[in-house]
């Protein structure tokens, strides 16, 4: 394979590239008696990035749609020197990847199970280890060609599990990942035996991109309930990396179908058609041929239109123009086969000696006679089951220069919710749609021009070249952010400094959250203990004489007792309401009011009775309410709902209402880790002090550390903490490092609590 990363720069070209990789390069390779032969194939991602060239060098990884199978060694190098002159790099496929990897898992697992079409999914192990396969293939290929400061864009679902291949070798690079697909709901999505796979294979891009918002929400939903991953505003925390999710609705190239209509050839070819159709009125349908495009569908509602509206019998042409796709595949074969039937039986039924209903038309056209039925159509119906976002239905809008026509759009494409002025139908609704059919045929040409002219101003103004600028902008962006916390992180040479300054102090205060910050969070509370590991390196912290260790914790203080009791560190428990030094009772930091419980207890109990996979807690000066289990979106409804109850009843009992780490907690507004750390803060004169926590309520002790102290924020999010920590595993192992350089004496039974 030829290598593309030591290429040398042409002089005034930008240094930067972008490496983009997608399962079809923009370049399609037949075979013949003849030999080779090379056509491009520009479609609208090739559009959107060649306006990125003057920032960027563009360099593209693909298949070029011939089998390996079918070249001779010396063909293979022909087509791989040919490719890396343009910057193109190919991934030969076999016929037998191509037939599981193409054909199968991505078109007969993802495809229709993320166009809500379960039915006609096959999950076959088989496919999915091709699928495997071939992303390690493309994982390759990417590595190959790929240098330090490359930005890498994968695209679509034949790549869902490449952004985590790449991540895995290349821990720093800057990866973004768009689908152009629907991403199904939550409920739909489950279904996929490997959906954890692929939504981690996804989660190892920076940025995630869909078409529409609702994609977005689909996924981060998944994210969390399948991953366990949650957002905060579409950010999330993979690892040690922010992961941003966003929807980048394509737009297509606005000037080329604006300005195409005064073409002569295209002027000529409308002309012509319109001639044979005479005065009657045009609709078009323009597909590729495919059971998620609704053709059958819309081919019934004409057929029912005919029948009740017969004043249109002669009137009206439907031209139905049916792009070839995987014709060799039998579901579309048969899918052909119908359409053809129906088409026949339409005609058969209605047509006469001078009008035909239906013009079929199975092929693809040039653009120039594209752009003609665009501009000769009086409506042209878009009405797709599902779609990732149609922009058929954008160039239909940007290619009627006079402001005339009328767009008939499911509410089930993506490009929906940008083409609001578009007469909006149910695609399954056929009784909706053939009245909708009748409204567009008789709409005034002043009201078609209004709602023209406003969609097209919204579509001049985002542009398939605005939609790869945007999507490469917020990328940089999320690696900029990245790097900022990435600043924070406790490196090992801030690992190591700590470790010096501790080894050097007489007096240490070491303040330690519990849950999230010195065991994993758990289903239920219950299930956290401390294992046997913990209780070894805090009985080392503690047995030394030079150290005072505080574990200040959210929970009731007798599990805390229960569980640490007997290994010589402090207690906090309730966040800073009880706490006990070693060989002392519990004692109240000051005495709190406990009555609001009776009024507040029995909403936070109707809220989880509501609430499936929820329960309240009861400590002695707090409510909380555990909604680890439940469903997010639902959850997320109920903590607006709750709050506003609560708040409202508590309005003058001295009570604040805190959303934490899967829980909302009711206490005393007077109880926080900050006010108790206080109080260690000034019991002795302290040379070293290390806080480490990982929720909102760890904020109010951090706050309160003096400047030279160290604290610590387990994940990677904005915090009045000096460092972060990836999470527990991380801070355990620092823990041990620490107990590792203490003297341990012998252990006392005196050091118990």
């Amino acid at each position: 394979m030829a290598s593309l990363k030591t290429d040398n720069q042409d002089h005034g070209k930008p240094d930067s590239r972008l490496i983009t990789v997608s399962n079809r390069l923009p370049v399609t390779i037949t075979k013949d008696s003849k030999g080779l032969h090379f056509q491009d194939s520009v479609g609208g991602l090739a559009t959107g990035l060649a306006s990125l060239s003057a920032t960027y060098q563009i360099c593209w990884v693909g298949w070029p749609g011939i089998s390996i199978d079918e070249l001779s060694d010396s063909e293979k190098e022909q087509v791989v020197n040919k490719l890396a002159d343009s910057r193109t790099c190919a991934v030969f496929l076999s016929k037998e990847q191509i037939e599981d990897f193409y054909e199968g898992f991505a078109n007969k697992t993802i495809w229709p199970l993320f166009h809500y079409f379960p039915l006609n999914t096959v999950f076959e192990d088989r496919y999915w280890q091709s699928y495997q396969q071939v992303n390690e293939e493309f994982c390759r290929a990417v590595l190959d060609i790929t240098g330090p400061d490359d930005c890498i864009w994968v695209h679509d679902y034949h790549l869902m599990l490449l952004p985590k291949l790449i991540r895995d070798k290349l821990p720093n690079a800057k990866i973004g990942f768009f689908l152009h697909i629907p991403f199904p709901s939550f409920e739909m999505f489950r279904l996929l035996p490997w959906r954890r796979e692929i939504l981690e294979g996804i989660l190892g891009a920076d940025l995630i991109g869909f078409h529409t918002y609702d994609y977005a929400t689909h996924f981060l939903n998944s994210a969390a309930r399948i991953a366990g991953v949650e957002h905060s505003m579409g950010t999330l925390t993979v690892g040690n990396r922010l992961v941003k999710v966003d929807a980048f609705p394509m737009g297509i190239n606005y000037d080329k179908y604006s300005q195409a209509p005064h073409d002569s050839k295209v002027q000529q070819y409308a002309s012509e058609i319109r001639k044979k159709v005479g005065d009657r009125k045009i609709i078009i349908s323009i597909d590729r041929l495919d059971y998620t495009k609704g053709i059958i569908e819309r081919l019934e509602v004409f057929e029912l239109f005919l029948a009740q509206n017969p004043h249109y019998e002669g009137k009206v042409t439907l031209i139905l123009l049916a792009v070839p796709s995987r014709a060799y595949v039998e579901s579309y074969m048969q899918l052909r086969k119908r359409l053809e039937r129906l088409i026949a039986k339409i005609n058969g039924e209605h047509g006469t000696v001078g009008w035909m209903p239906i013009w079929y038309l199975y092929r693809a056209v040039p653009f120039e006679q594209l752009i003609a039925l665009y501009t000769i159509a009086d409506v042209a119906m878009v009405t797709p089951l599902r779609d990732g976002m149609n922009l058929i239905a954008k160039e239909f809008v940007a290619a009627r220069v006079d402001g005339t026509g009328v767009l008939v759009l499911s509410e089930m494409a993506g490009a929906s919710s940008e083409l609001g002025e578009a007469v909006m139908v149910n695609a399954h609704d056929k009784h909706a749609v053939v009245q909708a059919l009748a409204d567009a045929l008789e709409l005034r040409q002043d009201e078609q021009i209004e709602r023209n002219r406003s969609m097209q101003q919204r579509l001049s103004r985002y542009t398939v070249q605005r939609w790869a600028a945007d999507f490469i902008e917020i990328l940089n962006n999320v690696k900029g952010a990245q790097h900022k916390l990435s600043v924070n992180m406790l490196t090992e040479p801030g690992k190591q400094r700590l470790i010096e300054r501790y080894r050097n102090s007489r007096r240490r205060l070491l303040l330690l959250d519990y849950d999230g910050t010195l065991v994993p969070f758990a289903g239920r509370p219950d299930k956290a203990r401390p294992d046997d590991e913990l209780i070894t390196v805090l009985s080392k912290l503690a047995a030394d004489n030079s150290n005072e260790i505080v574990v200040i914790s959210g929970r009731d203080r007798h599990t805390l007792k229960n569980w640490l009791g007997g290994i010589g560190v402090s207690l906090v428990a309730e966040h800073g309401a009880w706490f006990c030094y070693p060989n002392q009772d519990w004692r109240m930091v000051e005495q709190f009011a406990s009555e609001w419980k009776q009024v507040v207890r029995p909403v936070l109990q109707m809220f989880s009775d509501r609430t499936p996979g929820t329960f309240v807690e009861e400590k002695d000066f707090s409510l909380v309410w555990h909604y680890r289990r439940a469903n997010q979106e639902m959850v997320e409804v109920r903590i607006s709902e709750l709050k506003n109850a609560i708040s409202n009843l508590t309005k003058n009992l001295g009570v604040g209402v805190y959303e934490g780490n899967k829980v909302v907690e009711v206490k005393n507004a007077g109880i926080s880790k900050g006010h108790v750390t206080e109080l260690w803060l000034k019991s002795d004169e302290w040379d070293f002090i290390l806080a480490a926590g990982d929720d909102f309520t760890d904020e109010d002790m951090f706050a309160v550390l003096p400047r030279a102290a160290y604290s610590i924020k387990m994940g990677l999010s904005i915090s009045k903490a000096q460092f972060n920590l990836d999470g527990v595993r991380d801070f355990r192992l620092l823990l041990k490092r620490l107990s590792d350089v203490t003297v341990l004496p012998a252990f006392s039974e005196e050091a118990k609590c």
